[in-house]
């Protein structure tokens, strides 16, 4: 059996690690404790893309049917498309720390990326099937 016998769900608590660090993401540009510079944000992309072709390789050389880890390849995923698509619009619009949007745009930027982050240890947690 693969992770889906584990006495806790890890995509919960990647949700919860990425809403937490969005709201501290925000509320520290907020009060000018985070400056956020166009190279944060291109590397940002840079790792989402990069991620998205390393997962591609790596689901399409491993195949294994367990719903956890389709569960987890979501999570995933919407880390990867949501860190991406927040730092090109934060790249486009510019980040002004003062703004309350870009607040929230830094916020979801970092909610995406911790998901992505906290995710992928879910995924590896699952291929290595744990028997907790």
């Amino acid at each position: 059996m693969m992770c889906c016998n584990c006495r806790y769900n890890c995509t919960l608590l990647a949700l919860i690690a990425g809403v937490i660090a969005g709201v501290a993401a925000a509320f520290l540009l907020i009060t000018g404790g985070l400056t956020v510079t166009p190279v944060f944000l291109a590397v940002a992309f840079a790792v989402a893309v990069v991620y998205l072709g390393v997962l591609v390789a790596t689901v399409s050389v491993r195949r294994v049917a367990a719903s956890c880890l389709c569960r987890t390849l979501r999570v995933v995923l919407a880390g990867i498309l949501g860190t991406a698509a927040a730092s090109v619009i934060l790249l486009l619009t510019g980040v002004v720390a003062t703004s309350v949007l870009s607040a929230i745009l830094v916020g979801l930027l970092a909610f995406f990326f911790v998901l992505m982050i906290v995710g992928s240890a879910c995924y590896v947690r699952c291929l290595a099937d744990c028997e907790d």
